[in-house]
This record gives C-alpha cells, sequence and structure tokens, in this order.
C-alpha cells in the first residue's frame, strides 16, 4: 500500500469514528438536550431493568437493582448511542442518618469552634429506601464526550455487589479502595485485599459509625525497637465550624470595609 492510500484510509477512518450519533450526541445540539436524548434513550432500552433516572446540575444518574448491574453495565459500554469505554472512577456512600443533620451550624458557639449536635444517635436510623450503602460508578463516553453515573445500592450485611473488573479492568484497584474504605464486598473480584490502610486495620473508615479518632494509635517503641499499637488516647470529639448563612452587611445596600461604609448599585 502506498503512502497515499494509507493517509487516505487513515483520514476517512478518523472521519467515520468522529462522525457523532444523531439525537445525542450532535456537537450542535444543547448539553441539556444532549441529557435529556440519552436520559429517553436508557429508559426505552432498559426498561426491562426499571432504570431510574435523575438530573442535577447538569449531570444525569441512573439508579439500577444490584441484581442487574452487569447486564447494564456492559451493555452501556457496547451500545453504540451510549459508547461508555471509560470508568473514570467507582466510590462508596455511607446513608447511615442521611437527612437527619447533625452539624449545629448556626447555633454553634459564636467564637471559634462549638461539637456537633449530637454523637449518641444509632447508625441504623434513617436509612434510605435502597440500603445504608451504594457503590456509584462515574463513565465517560469519548466518542460523544458525554458523561454517566451509574449507581447501586447494596442491601444486605456484609453489603455486596457484582465486579465491573470483567468489563472495565482499571475497576480493580477502584474497587479494593471501595472494599477498604467501606467494607463494600464485590463478588468475582480477582484480589479483593485493602489497598490504603494497614494489613491490620480494623474497620473501615469512611463509615459513619467508624471514629473519627479510631480505634488504636500507633508509636515506635525503642526498647522493643517495633512500630507498637495502642488504644486512642484522645476523647474522641466533634468539631464545627460557626456557619453564618445571612449575611447582614448587605441588608441596608450598604458594606462596610474597614472604616469606610461602600454603596452598593
Amino acid at each position: 500500500m502506498s503512502y497515499k492510500n494509507a493517509t487516505q484510509n487513515f483520514r476517512a477512518c478518523a472521519e467515520s469514528s468522529a462522525k457523532p450519533f444523531s439525537g445525542i450526541s450532535d456537537s450542535t445540539t444543547e448539553p441539556a438536550d444532549r441529557l435529556t436524548g440519552l436520559a429517553k434513550h436508557l429508559q426505552r432500552r432498559l426498561a426491562e431493568y426499571q432504570p431510574r433516572c435523575a438530573r442535577f446540575r447538569g449531570e444525569l444518574t441512573v439508579i439500577i437493582a444490584p441484581e442487574f448491574l452487569l447486564k447494564v453495565a456492559r451493555w452501556l459500554r457496547e451500545d453504540d448511542l451510549c459508547d461508555f469505554s471509560e470508568l473514570m472512577d467507582v466510590c462508596g456512600v455511607d446513608y447511615a442518618l442521611y437527612g437527619q443533620g447533625e452539624w449545629a451550624t448556626e447555633s454553634a458557639a459564636h467564637g471559634g469552634f462549638g461539637r456537633a449536635v449530637s454523637n449518641t444517635v444509632p447508625v441504623a436510623t434513617a436509612q434510605p429506601m435502597d440500603g445504608r450503602f451504594a457503590v456509584v460508578y462515574h463513565l465517560l463516553s469519548l466518542r460523544h464526550n458525554q458523561r454517566l453515573r451509574l449507581k447501586v445500592f447494596t442491601p444486605g450485611d456484609p453489603p455486596l455487589v457484582a465486579s465491573v473488573v470483567s468489563i472495565w479492568n482499571n475497576a480493580n484497584w477502584y474497587e479494593r479502595e471501595v472494599f477498604d474504605l467501606y467494607g463494600i464486598l464485590f463478588d468475582g473480584h480477582p484480589d479483593l485485599r485493602r489497598i490504603l490502610t494497614d494489613y491490620g486495620f480494623v474497620g473501615h473508615p469512611f463509615r459513619k459509625d467508624f471514629p473519627l479518632s479510631g480505634h488504636v494509635e500507633m508509636r515506635y517503641d525503642p526498647m522493643q525497637r517495633r512500630v507498637v499499637y495502642e488504644p486512642v488516647s484522645i476523647d474522641p470529639r466533634t468539631l464545627v465550624p460557626r456557619v453564618i448563612r445571612e449575611d447582614n452587611r448587605y441588608a441596608d445596600g450598604t458594606v462596610t470595609l474597614g472604616q469606610r461604609v461602600v454603596e452598593r448599585h
């Protein structure tokens, strides 16, 4: 093949791969319309899996049942109108006490810091309708320049969801991180072990019932010539900064800057 023919073939392939699909990722379409088109496409093609689509701040989230995760994830990668070939991140969410505000922002001490409202509320209360823990997958389609958030709740104790390593290989370390920090198990993961905490670490530090000060503290013992673990020697407490939600400086149309009063226009 000559250099000229090879160049023509390369340009033809590039133009073909760059051509957008109408109705979802047309470059002339507004982002809001593209999200609407994508949401309708997902609801139509995934109707048997009963997806729940939600839009917030220009982003689309799809919530599905955990038993459909692998089928939906593989379809999102292989469907021509989706083509979510890139898994950008996998993260966990702990919805314990969801909807119950613990932070006393307006009633906190006026100077410095104040304690949280309460640290005795049982974690088992105020669970969302789908369970305490959720796994969130952030997907990217380079072909269509669009993103999608896929969310799966993990009921059960311990929480368990299927691994997507067979679909996106880079999920390996992401899922290990979620397991380490939240204690969520991934069925089918080839090497599910801790990745951030120590080998002998007890508990999962991103869970809301995990104490902020931890369970143990470590130090180097010169007599034993090694690092030793001991019970935490400080009293656990929760601090919250004071938050002023209403700015009274602007109440009368003026703002005080040092000793000057500046009119607002």
